[in-house]
């Protein structure tokens, strides 16, 4: 049980000088995106995708992704905000949301795609391991915000939470399931899912037409994001208060089914009728 006694955050900070700060999530997250910036373009050389072109869009996707991410999250906890709303800019205090991270992402590589005439599927598919390989790093903020938390357990795995970070009905409560770990760890299984399906196509051993990739991930990351959100105390509501959103939907779960859904669809049409998905940004690859 040792374990159990040395999971516990040491607070948000790395360090403090005066009024200059440093958190381990704004750290965390540039780590994310200097890694994912590096394995994007590695993938992209051997898609003779322009390393460059992978480089001048992580900026925009970037700054997509995290507008992406506060929207859909004060969007879904407007209630929070209404009564001090400059509160939406503090997003140093947490709030973001990975489905509208993907959105926001999603939307700026589109628009990208058809400012620089690049065919979207083949850049996405490109770019959806490193998102996986940014999304198991930036799961750790969580840890050390102490927050994204699961129910109550007793696993030598459980994660320890200070009180003032404990919801009302679990303040007798000290140890709760890590689903940032949980999910950290999928989001990496994930990557390497994604990074075997490259290599073996990449040698001719399967055949993954543009999109392939980007329908594999939807699916994999999802499907996993249905079962730890069931662990959470702090989900997205929909009609409903966490934190078990009784009534209502859990926002993480059904947008995780819809792209399930999705995903199935986009392979099916590219295996089973082998045809090629329509491409948003008009570029025929």
């Amino acid at each position: 049980m040792a374990l159990l006694s040395t999971l516990s955050s040491p607070g948000p900070l790395v360090f403090q000088l005066g009024p200059l700060s440093l958190r381990w999530y704004g750290l965390l997250i540039a780590t994310a995106v200097l890694l994912g910036l590096l394995l994007a373009m590695a993938l992209g050389r051997r898609r003779s995708i322009d390393p460059a072109l992978i480089a001048d869009l992580l900026p925009l996707l970037v700054l997509g992704a995290v507008i992406g991410a506060r929207t859909y999250y004060v969007a879904l906890e407007w209630r929070q905000y209404q009564a001090h709303w400059p509160d939406v800019f503090a997003i140093w205090h947490g709030g973001i949301a990975i489905h509208g991270a993907l959105l926001g992402g999603t939307l700026v590589t589109i628009l990208f795609c058809r400012w620089r005439r690049q065919a979207f599927w083949p850049l996405l598919d490109v770019l959806v391991p490193a998102v996986a390989l940014g999304q198991a790093i930036g799961r750790w903020g969580n840890f050390f915000n102490s927050e994204a938390f699961g129910l109550p357990t007793s696993l030598p795995w459980a994660v320890i939470i200070p009180p003032a970070n404990r919801p009302a009905l679990f303040l007798a409560e000290s140890s709760f399931h890590p689903t940032f770990l949980y999910e950290s760890l999928w989001d990496l299984a994930v990557c390497a899912l994604l990074l075997g399906l490259f290599r073996l196509a990449s040698r001719g051993r399967i055949a993954l037409p543009a999109g392939a990739m980007s329908c594999v991930y939807l699916m994999a990351y999802s499907s996993g994001r249905v079962w730890i959100e069931a662990l959470r105390l702090d989900p997205l509501c929909l009609f409903s208060e966490p934190p078990f959103c009784q009534g209502g939907l859990r926002m993480a779960q059904l947008m995780s089914l819809l792209l399930i859904a999705a995903g199935g669809l986009g392979l099916w049409w590219l295996l089973g009728r082998h045809r090629p998905l329509p491409d948003p940004s008009g570029v025929t690859p």
